[in-house]
């Protein structure tokens, strides 16, 4: 599933916001530019496309549960839609290599229950219509289900295994105290939107094949971006090395330090928290049962900056290695010094706020005035050469 475009309407601060992604797809902009919301519009039109939406399918998503009126655009001065609206377009060379499919949606957020209600949803193949429901429909259907998922035509089951992929859809948000031992919140297969089943899913790239291989890059290349690790294995715990008064899951993440006495080790309650970041990241590009299109919000967390662009660049050759489709937001100026945006499979966009509120998306293409700025991206953003950034005295 190669997506094509997206488009965003009447959805919190997007207004009206459409794109077009790559395989690695970068947000920059201020705190509150719309870059959380626009992962949150994803999951939802993934939610609405798969299944159904409410409460619990967008918790499964990593999706903030806000107030029922919180959902629909509310600017000043402006028109409200009646419905908050989803479309997406993508590619599939093993269904169709020769055209386009698109799937729109309109939605009515929930009124005192969670469950929202369908307006309309339409599929399209190229410019035929292969599936298409509204109030109008001369048939009676669940207003509450996505009608996509119950149909038996044949021309829609052809593309459910594409689409499959845009189910398993999450925005990962690992956070340290996770990471560390405590129990995850969301506990998707096979890590965890929050990590925390970060040991067990390393345990899995470890033992599938050549030991020394992480997935298809080499342990020891993983090893180098933690300087300080000359060996990690996963075990249960046990009272050697966790204290007893610690939570800790079923398996543990051992870390050998290359300067500590030799037979010493810690896991990673004790172990830097960028390493554990560090491992996450290439554990969602390299793992078969990761997600193939996902969302990780604060993808620079907790990492130095030259850490965060070492990554950055190993992580989106895995990604494209792959053929995977990820969503990231970032404010380390650094991580866009990882980025190769010369190659049209990685995108960098800029989400600002315009004058009204509403939230504007631009992509940002090396071309000859930022050459002739001779320097890197980090310091074009940082001294607002590409937007992004707030006007602060």
């Amino acid at each position: 599933m190669r997506i094509k475009s997206m488009m965003v309407k009447g959805f919190k601060a997007c207004h009206q916001l459409e794109f077009e992604p790559g395989y690695v797809n970068v947000f920059i902009g201020s705190n509150g530019s719309g870059k959380s919301t626009l992962l949150e519009a994803i999951g939802l039109l993934s939610a609405a496309m798969t299944d159904r939406v409410n409460n619990s399918a967008l918790k499964d998503k990593g999706i903030r549960l806000s107030a029922d009126d919180l959902f629909q655009s509310r600017f000043r001065n402006t028109r409200q839609s009646p419905t908050m609206d989803f479309e997406i377009v993508w590619s599939d060379a093993q269904v169709n290599p020769q055209e386009e499919f698109t799937y729109r949606v309109s939605l009515n957020a929930p009124k005192g229950d969670s469950a929202w209600r369908y307006h309309s949803e339409v599929l399209l193949e190229g410019k035929k219509r292969l599936f298409g429901r509204s109030g109008a429909s001369y048939r009676e259907y669940n207003s509450f289900v996505g009608g996509l998922m119950l149909e038996k035509n044949e021309d829609i089951q052809r593309i459910l295994p594409s689409v499959d992929k845009l189910q398993r859809y999450g925005i990962f948000q690992p956070n340290t105290p996770t990471l560390r031992g405590e129990t995850d919140s969301f506990q998707a297969d096979p890590i965890g939107l929050c990590g925390g089943r970060l040991a067990e899913a390393i345990e899995d790239i470890l033992v599938d094949g050549d030991p020394e291989k992480f997935g298809s890059l080499w342990l020891g290349d993983v090893l180098d971006l933690i300087d300080w690790a000359k060996q990690i294995k996963i075990k249960p715990p046990n009272k050697s090395n966790i204290n007893a008064a610690v939570p800790t899951t079923r398996r543990i993440i051992e870390f050998t330090d290359r300067y500590m006495t030799e037979g010493k080790r810690f896991t990673a309650y004790d172990a830097s928290e960028g390493a554990l970041y560090v491992l996450l990241l290439l554990s969602l590009a390299v793992h078969e049962r990761a997600p193939s299109i996902f969302a990780i919000d604060n993808f620079d967390h907790a990492m130095n900056p030259r850490l965060a662009k070492a990554t950055t660049r190993v992580f989106c050759d895995l990604i494209l290695e792959a053929q995977k489709t990820v969503f990231l937001t970032t404010h380390n100026p650094l991580v866009l010094d990882g980025l190769d945006i010369q190659n049209d499979n990685i995108r960098l966009f800029v989400i600002d706020r315009t004058g009204n509120g509403f939230a504007h998306i631009r992509r940002i293409e090396i071309d000859q005035s930022l050459i002739e700025q001779n320097q890197p991206l980090s310091r074009l953003w940082v001294n607002g050469r590409l937007g992004g950034v707030p006007e602060l005295i």
